[in-house]
């Protein structure tokens, strides 16, 4: 509450400033007085020289960014659908730029050509069909084009077409952690209520469901590449929001009900451990590392939490592995089931 009344302060003080100023211009023009004899042809020039300075400031700028920070982008798509996201992406960003690069030169551009000057008399153009349409109708369709690209895109994520049964597998999200319970032989989660957690059943799974015996319950995120798998994500606590950034995942847990999204693994986390572009990052990272005394770092998929969950948020992470069929077979079979821990 105390916030929100400093911000209506802060609004009213802006609002009576602008009215302030208001008042003084009009009442410098009932006296009849003209301060735009004082601008002199230097000023101008001065101001629109500036507007140079900020557009070269601003290329400059943008620039740079692109050759300092490119090396912290994602690498390729370990995912089917990351693919098109990653598509969706590049066009999206390449129009913005070519836009940002056409139209800021423009606008500068234009400040400094047609600065001020004494001996020159501004045009006046009340209207222009032609130009009304150009700056209509092409944005209008550009736009039209990316989002339907976008619904498009969304629609093949969200609805894929697979004839193979996706594993089921449940994230489970809480106050700072992440937690996995794997659907078991028949591919069935048993029921789960927040209500019933309780003891070591953190979880909230129904004992009396026998669906609920073979499910298995881990701290690892294990998947066999190629195999599609559908994840199904419930929240303790709070909002938090599972994100697994290399299959370009991303989806709210809330809590009182249930969200899924369903994907497929394309890489195994040894393969991604091999790609010349991933080496790179690691290699860069390690120096950091070594500089600080820290032990050396190597690649791992991860699953995040990128809503600001609480004080622990930082570190709400879980490891995902993921391995060939065979790999992951072995694993899953040293794991215990949930009749095993009763």
């Amino acid at each position: 509450m105390e916030t929100f009344l400093i911000i209506i302060v802060a609004l009213l003080a802006l609002i009576a400033l602008a009215q302030a100023m208001r008042v003084f211009e009009l009442s410098g023009q009932l006296k009849g007085d003209d301060n735009s004899e004082d601008v002199t042809d230097k000023d101008n020039r001065n101001q629109g020289l500036l507007l140079l300075g900020a557009l070269i400031f601003l290329m400059g700028g943008f620039l740079w960014t692109i050759l300092e920070w490119s090396d912290v982008f994602l690498p390729k798509s370990a995912s089917e659908h990351g693919v098109e996201i990653d598509n969706l992406w590049a066009i999206s960003m390449g129009l913005i730029i070519v836009v940002f690069l056409i139209t800021q030169p423009l606008l500068f551009g234009f400040g400094y050509r047609f600065r001020g000057s004494k001996t020159r008399k501004a045009a006046y153009m009340e209207h222009n069909n032609r130009l009304e349409f150009l700056w209509t109708i092409v944005p209008a369709v550009v736009l039209a084009g990316l989002i339907i690209y976008g619904l498009t895109t969304w629609s093949d994520i969200m609805n894929p077409s697979q004839e193979e049964e996706p594993m089921v597998v449940e994230i489970y999200a809480k106050q700072f952690g992440w937690t996995v319970r794997y659907a078991g032989t028949d591919n069935t989660l048993g029921y789960a209520h927040v209500r019933m957690s309780e003891g070591v059943n953190a979880l909230g799974v129904d004992v009396n469901d026998a669906n609920s015996f073979d499910d298995i319950i881990v701290n690892e995120l294990h998947l066999p590449v190629g195999k599609p798998v559908e994840l199904k994500f419930r929240s303790q606590d709070v909002i938090h929001s599972a994100y697994l950034p290399h299959f370009r995942v991303q989806m709210n847990c809330v809590p009182g009900t249930k969200t899924q999204f369903r994907f497929t693994p394309t890489v195994t986390t040894a393969e991604m451990r091999q790609d010349p572009e991933v080496i790179e990052k690691v290699k860069g990272i390690n120096e950091l590392r070594m500089e600080k005394g820290e032990d050396p770092w190597e690649f791992d998929y991860i699953l995040l939490c990128n809503k600001i969950c609480g004080s622990a948020h930082y570190n709400m992470q879980m490891k995902v592995v993921v391995e060939t069929q065979e790999e992951y077979e072995k694993w899953l079979s040293e794991q215990k089931t949930f009749a095993d821990n009763l």
